[in-house]
């Protein structure tokens, strides 16, 4: 007998222990409990109520009421990036998040019963309504942030009346549809005891078809803008030659001026030189008539010349006293000095040219 009776103390006593453990349970901070007898809520939430510490240890039915432990601190909603349309027909990819917390947790449990639930629910909430939004909107307004943004322009696009750079107009912007959103969402999660308490847009951007076609886009965009300063730089360079054309025949007129001037003052200095040289006595003017007739000789006539003079040609007298040279020579006319020529060239005198054999004048 003594066998059975240990079996059976330890029987007893393994079943007590299961009882105790059974019947005791503990609450932490961070959670919400309620007990479920075979699945209907005994009592109120423990640990439920704000600025009620129910935390701890606590008594229950064992092996018939069950605790059901509900999170009670902030959670995280993420769902997945979705396709959608703007009202403006462009096509984009949403990618979205939120934060929730369970503030009824006797109607979360009856009505969603785990975090997986709920999860699944706010997806096809916070999914809809932001469709919804979105595609009231055009594209700019899910992008810019906020309507009273000022973006940061450079200066050189700034020059001028460019639009490169310059922010379109909105009228809500992407902080007010993040607004819009959470405020059609929360009514419809209140009834599980769910309230919302942000909603943020992630990610917005072009379908895998788009993206390439925007690049290109953006890409011309910034070519127009190359374009635009490099005709800018054309025109400036043009200028900068253009002055410097300027600048060159300001330069060369200024030095032709100068040298006219130079040349004005040499050949009044040397016509007065000349004047008082020649005009001393009138043997000097003889002289001057005279060298300046064998310069003329010089320069019109040569071998192949053939001249016809007069008698009474002033340019004849020369080759006219020279028919006999042992006659005395007369004094030669008096005439009129004439003015020299701008540059005067002086050479020693010539010997007379040789007669030209079918010239009238005689054979000295």
């Amino acid at each position: 007998m003594k066998p059975i009776l240990k079996l059976v103390a330890v029987f007893f006593s393994i079943f007590a222990l299961m009882v105790i453990s059974g019947s005791f349970y503990t609450v932490s901070e961070t959670e919400q409990v309620i007990v479920t007898r075979f699945g209907k809520p005994v009592g109120e939430p423990i640990n439920a109520t704000p600025g009620k510490f129910e935390a701890g240890i606590h008594f229950k039915m064992p092996m018939v009421d069950t605790v059901n432990r509900i999170e009670k601190r902030v959670l995280e909603w993420d769902g997945p990036a979705t396709d959608m349309p703007t009202r403006d027909k462009l096509y984009i990819s949403v990618d979205n998040f939120a934060r929730w917390r369970i503030v009824d947790p006797m109607a979360y449990l009856v009505k969603l019963r785990d975090e997986r639930s709920a999860q699944s629910r706010l997806d096809d909430i916070i999914g809809s309504e932001t469709r919804s939004i979105i595609a009231n909107h055009d594209l700019i307004e899910v992008v810019r942030s906020d309507k009273s943004r000022k973006p940061v322009r450079d200066e050189a696009l700034a020059a001028g009346n460019s639009n490169y750079g310059t922010l379109p107009p909105i009228q809500y912007g992407r902080s007010l549809l993040d607004r819009e959103i959470l405020a059609a969402a929360q009514p419809r999660v209140k009834p599980w005891g769910i309230e919302l308490l942000d909603i943020r847009f992630k990610r917005i951007n072009y379908k895998s078809g788009v993206i390439d076609k925007i690049y290109a886009r953006m890409t011309s965009e910034r070519e127009q803008i190359a374009d635009r300063f490099r005709s800018e730089g054309a025109g400036e360079a043009a200028k900068i030659m253009g002055r410097k054309e300027r600048d060159l025949l300001e330069i060369e007129s200024g030095a032709y001026r100068k040298e006219q001037e130079t040349m004005g003052t040499a050949d009044a200095t040397a016509t007065g030189i000349y004047a008082k040289a020649y005009g001393s006595s009138p043997l000097a003017a003889s002289f001057y008539q005279f060298t300046k007739t064998l310069e003329t000789y010089r320069k019109t006539l040569d071998r192949t010349t053939t001249t016809v003079f007069t008698t009474d040609s002033e340019l004849f007298g020369l080759m006219k006293r020279m028919e006999t040279p042992s006659a005395p020579v007369a004094p030669l006319p008096t005439v009129r000095t004439p003015q020299p020529a701008p540059r005067p060239l002086i050479v020693p005198p010539a010997p007379a040219p040789a007669p030209v054999p079918n010239a009238e004048t005689p054979t000295p």
